[in-house]
Order: C-alpha cells, then sequence, then structure tokens
C-alpha cells in the first residue's frame, strides 16, 4: 500500500509522462488512442497481497452468515435469520463484483451450502451449527456472534487498503453488520437474554445497539 501511495504522489508531482514508467506493472495502462485495443481481461496488478486476501476472505465470511442463517431460518422458521440472508446475499455478491474487477479467482465458485475453501471459517460453519441447533435462543446467540466478528473483520481488511471502491463496500458491509446486530440483540432482549459480546469490547458493543440503523446505499 505504502509503495502505491508513493506511485500517486510522484505522479501529481512530475505528471503522467514522467511517472508512467514506474507505473508499469502496478496498474494497468489506458489505450493510447480509439484505435487501439483495450485491455480484455481485469488485473491484479494495483492490489497487493494482503488486499486479495482479505476479499477472498470476506467472499466467504459473508457466504458463511448468508448459508448459517438459511440453514437456521429452516430450523426455527424465525423471520430474522430469512430477512438477513438476503441482506447477506447482496454483501456477498458485492464482494464478488470486486473479486471479478481485480480478475481474482472466487472461492466460494462452485461451493454448494455450508462448503468453504477456507478451513478456518469451514470449522467455524461447522461449529455455529452445531451450537445454533441446541434452541431458537441458541440460534439467535449465533447470528450475534456472526456479526461481532464480521465487524471485527471488516475493520481489519480495512486498514490494510487504500482502494476507494473497496473501502466503499467494506463501510457497506460494516453498516450492514451493525444493522443485523442491533436486529439480534433485539431479538433476544424481547426473549430476556441479555447477549454479553465475545468477539469485540462491550463500549463497542454498546455504541453499536443503542445507535439507530445506518442505511445501506
Amino acid at each position: 500500500m505504502q509503495r502505491k501511495q508513493f506511485l500517486r504522489y510522484m505522479g501529481a508531482a512530475l505528471g503522467g509522462a514522467v511517472i508512467a514508467p514506474l507505473l508499469n506493472g502496478c496498474v494497468s495502462e489506458e489505450a493510447p488512442s480509439d484505435t487501439a485495443t483495450p485491455p480484455t481481461t481485469p488485473t491484479t496488478s494495483t492490489l497487493s497481497a494482503e488486499e486479495i486476501a482479505g476479499l477472498k476472505f470476506m467472499r466467504e465470511e459473508e457466504k458463511l452468515a448468508h448459508d448459517v442463517y438459511i440453514a437456521l431460518y429452516g430450523l426455527w422458521g424465525k423471520k430474522t435469520f430469512y430477512n438477513i440472508s438476503l441482506s447477506e446475499t447482496k454483501h456477498t455478491e458485492a464482494i464478488l463484483a470486486l473479486l471479478v474487477k481485480y480478475g481474482i479467482p472466487d472461492p466460494a465458485a462452485g461451493k454448494p451450502a455450508g462448503v468453504f475453501e477456507d478451513p478456518a471459517l469451514q470449522a467455524l460453519y461447522d461449529t455455529l451449527m452445531a451450537m445454533g441447533s441446541v434452541s431458537e435462543i441458541e440460534a439467535l446467540k449465533v447470528g450475534a456472534l456472526i456479526e461481532e466478528t464480521d465487524i471485527r473483520d471488516i475493520h481489519a481488511k480495512e486498514a490494510v487498503t487504500d482502494e476507494p471502491d473497496i473501502l466503499t463496500v467494506y463501510a457497506n458491509l460494516l453498516c450492514g453488520s451493525q444493522n443485523h446486530l442491533r436486529a439480534y440483540n433485539s431479538a433476544l432482549l424481547q426473549k430476556g437474554v441479555i447477549y454479553v459480546p465475545q468477539v469485540i469490547t462491550q463500549i463497542e458493543w454498546d455504541a453499536i445497539v443503542n445507535s439507530a440503523d445506518c442505511v445501506e446505499p
């Protein structure tokens, strides 16, 4: 990320003609004229290894949330799970659009529900499904756990990128996860259950649940 920032500053100071050789291999070149053939395939050269890994991870983590919620809805018939699963579909599709744009292989391609490329996410899915199968209350706790985990992970992935389009998608995911966390907390409170956060701090939890819902684009 530091190299990209350096090149941007140099470009602003010296002009495109001088900096162009430095950008070779860092960003894709635009066609020099309207008669030239534009690139027909996306490129990953503008992203760091951390940025690429972050997008692939978030693609599967959003899929995990969707798959768990659909399964829990099937078990308990709680509409909260179904409604939030629809939002998770939009989230994972937003990440997929970035993977396509940057030419990154989709780790979720061809994977059925509950199957993941990342072994840690596979293990997490299996654990969450076992927890959520105990009772409706435990299932709602699983929902809250997923959302606070998402919030932590989104912040971590934001910290390793400076790409505006990626940051915009991450901000939208964060907005959604905070809304979902509030929904699960409300459902638990209606059942007389006070959820204790396990991933984020109590201060961050309180700040989120005591705030109004944000609006996703």
